[in-house]
Protein backbone atom coordinates (compact mmCIF):
# COMPACT_ATOMS: atom_id res chain seq x y z
CA UNK A 1 0.00 0.00 0.00
CA UNK A 2 1.22 3.43 -0.45
CA UNK A 3 2.67 5.86 2.50
CA UNK A 4 3.36 9.10 3.68
CA UNK A 5 6.79 8.27 5.52
CA UNK A 6 9.04 9.99 3.06
CA UNK A 7 6.67 13.38 4.11
CA UNK A 8 6.48 12.86 7.38
CA UNK A 9 10.38 11.91 7.47
CA UNK A 10 11.35 14.99 5.34
CA UNK A 11 8.75 17.42 7.86
CA UNK A 12 10.84 16.40 10.29
CA UNK A 13 13.93 16.96 8.80
CA UNK A 14 14.93 13.46 9.88
CA UNK A 15 17.42 11.73 7.81
CA UNK A 16 16.96 7.95 6.60
CA UNK A 17 19.34 6.97 9.47
CA UNK A 18 17.69 8.88 12.07
CA UNK A 19 13.71 8.11 11.26
CA UNK A 20 14.93 3.86 10.77
CA UNK A 21 16.51 4.27 14.65
CA UNK A 22 13.72 5.95 16.17
CA UNK A 23 11.15 3.16 13.53
CA UNK A 24 13.07 0.28 15.15
CA UNK A 25 14.24 -0.80 11.69
CA UNK A 26 17.40 -0.75 10.10
CA UNK A 27 18.43 1.65 7.62
CA UNK A 28 17.59 -0.40 4.70
CA UNK A 29 14.38 -1.64 5.49
CA UNK A 30 12.89 1.94 6.21
CA UNK A 31 14.16 2.58 2.53
CA UNK A 32 12.61 0.03 1.22
CA UNK A 33 9.71 1.14 3.51
CA UNK A 34 9.43 4.42 2.42
CA UNK A 35 9.69 3.44 -1.80
CA UNK A 36 6.99 0.85 -1.31
CA UNK A 37 9.55 -2.02 -2.13
CA UNK A 38 8.67 -3.68 1.07
CA UNK A 39 4.89 -4.35 2.39
CA UNK A 40 3.56 -2.26 4.93
CA UNK A 41 2.17 -4.38 6.94
CA UNK A 42 0.25 -3.79 10.07
CA UNK A 43 2.92 -3.89 12.77
CA UNK A 44 5.13 -1.11 10.61
CA UNK A 45 2.30 1.34 10.39
CA UNK A 46 2.38 0.99 13.75
CA UNK A 47 5.96 1.48 14.54
CA UNK A 48 5.83 4.83 12.03
CA UNK A 49 3.57 5.86 13.42
CA UNK A 50 4.44 5.53 17.36
CA UNK A 51 8.23 7.14 15.83
CA UNK A 52 6.49 9.81 14.18
CA UNK A 53 3.67 10.55 16.93
CA UNK A 54 0.60 10.66 14.11
CA UNK A 55 -1.85 8.15 13.73
CA UNK A 56 -1.82 4.72 11.77
CA UNK A 57 -3.69 6.29 9.50
CA UNK A 58 -1.66 9.09 8.97
CA UNK A 59 0.96 7.01 7.49
CA UNK A 60 -1.03 5.25 5.06
CA UNK A 61 -1.76 7.33 1.77
CA UNK A 62 -5.37 7.07 0.78
CA UNK A 63 -5.76 4.59 -2.00
CA UNK A 64 -8.71 2.44 -3.07
CA UNK A 65 -6.41 -0.65 -3.50
CA UNK A 66 -4.40 -2.67 -1.90
CA UNK A 67 -0.79 -4.20 -2.81
CA UNK A 68 0.49 -7.69 -2.09
CA UNK A 69 3.74 -9.11 -3.17
CA UNK A 70 4.17 -11.80 -6.04
CA UNK A 71 6.18 -14.58 -4.56
CA UNK A 72 7.05 -16.87 -7.96
CA UNK A 73 5.20 -18.88 -9.81
CA UNK A 74 2.78 -22.28 -9.39
CA UNK A 75 2.39 -24.83 -11.56
CA UNK A 76 -0.96 -26.92 -13.35
CA UNK A 77 0.57 -28.43 -15.26
CA UNK A 78 3.62 -26.88 -15.39
CA UNK A 79 5.75 -28.48 -12.78
CA UNK A 80 7.51 -25.71 -10.56
CA UNK A 81 10.92 -26.64 -9.10
CA UNK A 82 12.61 -24.90 -6.32
CA UNK A 83 15.16 -24.36 -8.10
CA UNK A 84 13.21 -22.74 -10.78
CA UNK A 85 13.41 -19.18 -9.21
CA UNK A 86 15.44 -17.12 -6.50
CA UNK A 87 12.95 -14.57 -4.83
CA UNK A 88 14.04 -11.93 -3.03
CA UNK A 89 11.62 -11.39 0.23
CA UNK A 90 9.47 -8.54 -1.37
CA UNK A 91 8.73 -10.42 -3.85
CA UNK A 92 9.10 -10.23 -7.89
CA UNK A 93 7.18 -7.37 -8.33
CA UNK A 94 3.83 -6.12 -6.40
CA UNK A 95 -0.14 -6.93 -7.23
CA UNK A 96 -2.37 -3.86 -6.99
CA UNK A 97 -6.03 -5.19 -6.11
CA UNK A 98 -8.93 -2.78 -6.04
CA UNK A 99 -10.35 -4.66 -3.22
CA UNK A 100 -9.58 -5.03 0.55
CA UNK A 101 -7.54 -8.14 1.41
CA UNK A 102 -6.12 -9.72 5.03
CA UNK A 103 -2.80 -8.99 6.13
CA UNK A 104 -0.26 -11.08 5.22
CA UNK A 105 -0.93 -12.30 1.83
CA UNK A 106 1.13 -13.41 -1.00
CA UNK A 107 0.30 -13.61 -5.01
CA UNK A 108 1.53 -16.63 -7.30
CA UNK A 109 0.99 -16.56 -11.16
CA UNK A 110 -0.05 -19.55 -12.56
CA UNK A 111 1.70 -22.21 -15.05
CA UNK A 112 0.05 -24.35 -16.99
CA UNK A 113 -3.54 -25.54 -18.35
CA UNK A 114 -4.35 -28.40 -15.95
CA UNK A 115 -6.78 -26.63 -14.01
CA UNK A 116 -8.54 -25.43 -17.11
CA UNK A 117 -11.08 -23.83 -17.45
CA UNK A 118 -11.26 -22.22 -13.76
CA UNK A 119 -7.74 -21.74 -13.76
CA UNK A 120 -6.10 -20.26 -16.84
CA UNK A 121 -2.57 -20.48 -17.61
CA UNK A 122 -0.70 -16.65 -16.70
CA UNK A 123 -3.77 -16.29 -13.76
CA UNK A 124 -3.05 -14.72 -10.28
CA UNK A 125 -3.31 -16.14 -7.70
CA UNK A 126 -3.74 -14.13 -4.10
CA UNK A 127 -3.20 -16.63 -1.34
CA UNK A 128 -3.05 -16.80 2.40
CA UNK A 129 1.08 -16.61 3.11
CA UNK A 130 0.58 -18.99 6.42
CA UNK A 131 -1.55 -22.19 6.40
CA UNK A 132 -4.40 -21.46 8.12
CA UNK A 133 -6.36 -24.86 8.54
CA UNK A 134 -5.26 -28.41 9.38
CA UNK A 135 -4.54 -30.45 6.37
CA UNK A 136 -7.94 -32.67 6.34
CA UNK A 137 -9.98 -29.45 6.38
CA UNK A 138 -8.86 -29.00 2.49
CA UNK A 139 -9.62 -32.60 1.12
CA UNK A 140 -11.74 -31.70 -1.93
CA UNK A 141 -10.77 -27.95 -2.18
CA UNK A 142 -8.50 -26.52 -4.74
CA UNK A 143 -5.79 -24.98 -3.21
CA UNK A 144 -1.88 -23.78 -3.88
CA UNK A 145 0.49 -26.83 -2.41
CA UNK A 146 4.09 -27.01 -2.07
CA UNK A 147 5.68 -30.34 -1.34
CA UNK A 148 7.95 -32.00 0.92
CA UNK A 149 10.68 -31.73 -1.91
CA UNK A 150 9.98 -28.33 -3.18
CA UNK A 151 7.63 -28.22 -5.97
CA UNK A 152 4.60 -25.90 -6.18
CA UNK A 153 1.07 -27.06 -7.55
CA UNK A 154 -2.30 -25.56 -8.15
CA UNK A 155 -4.18 -28.70 -7.46
CA UNK A 156 -7.38 -30.21 -5.83
CA UNK A 157 -6.16 -31.86 -2.72
CA UNK A 158 -7.73 -35.28 -2.14
CA UNK A 159 -7.10 -37.94 0.92
CA UNK A 160 -4.61 -40.59 -0.17
CA UNK A 161 -1.85 -42.57 0.51
CA UNK A 162 -1.05 -40.10 2.09
CA UNK A 163 -2.26 -37.43 -0.41
CA UNK A 164 -3.64 -36.97 -4.24
CA UNK A 165 -2.98 -34.18 -6.08
CA UNK A 166 -6.08 -33.61 -8.72
CA UNK A 167 -6.39 -31.88 -11.81
CA UNK A 168 -9.54 -31.30 -13.49
CA UNK A 169 -7.91 -32.42 -17.60
CA UNK A 170 -4.69 -34.15 -16.02
CA UNK A 171 -3.25 -37.48 -14.41
CA UNK A 172 -3.54 -37.25 -10.20
CA UNK A 173 -0.07 -37.34 -8.32
CA UNK A 174 -0.13 -39.71 -6.09
CA UNK A 175 1.38 -40.94 -2.62
CA UNK A 176 2.30 -36.39 -2.24
CA UNK A 177 3.77 -35.25 1.45
CA UNK A 178 2.71 -31.67 1.54
CA UNK A 179 4.92 -28.93 3.24
CA UNK A 180 2.99 -25.81 2.40
CA UNK A 181 -0.92 -25.28 1.61
CA UNK A 182 -2.36 -22.17 0.34
CA UNK A 183 -5.67 -21.01 0.51
CA UNK A 184 -7.08 -19.05 -2.12
CA UNK A 185 -7.87 -15.86 -1.57
CA UNK A 186 -8.96 -14.64 -5.14
CA UNK A 187 -7.79 -15.46 -8.26
CA UNK A 188 -7.21 -12.63 -11.04
CA UNK A 189 -7.53 -12.86 -15.00
CA UNK A 190 -4.64 -12.46 -17.22
CA UNK A 191 -6.07 -9.45 -19.22
CA UNK A 192 -7.23 -8.02 -15.98
CA UNK A 193 -2.31 -7.99 -15.04
CA UNK A 194 -0.58 -5.63 -16.43
CA UNK A 195 3.22 -4.39 -15.95
CA UNK A 196 3.79 -0.47 -15.01
CA UNK A 197 6.65 1.48 -14.56
CA UNK A 198 9.71 -0.96 -12.72
CA UNK A 199 10.92 0.86 -9.22
CA UNK A 200 14.09 -1.35 -10.05
CA UNK A 201 15.62 -4.78 -10.65
CA UNK A 202 13.71 -7.36 -10.08
CA UNK A 203 11.18 -4.96 -7.73
CA UNK A 204 8.23 -3.26 -9.45
CA UNK A 205 4.86 -3.18 -9.65
CA UNK A 206 1.86 -4.83 -11.48
CA UNK A 207 -1.43 -2.48 -12.06
CA UNK A 208 -5.01 -4.14 -12.95
CA UNK A 209 -6.23 -2.57 -15.88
Amino acid sequence: MGNKLKSLREQRGWTHEHAAEVMGVSRSQFIKLERGERRLTVDYINQAAKAFGVRPADVIEDMDDNVVPLMGYIGAGSEIMPEFEQVPPEGLDQIHVPFPLPDEMIALEVRGDSMLPVYKDGHVLIVYAEQKRPLHAFFGEEAAVRTSDGRRYLKTIMKGSPITLMSFNAAPIEGVSLEWIGEIFAAIPRLQVKKVERAGGLQGKLRLG
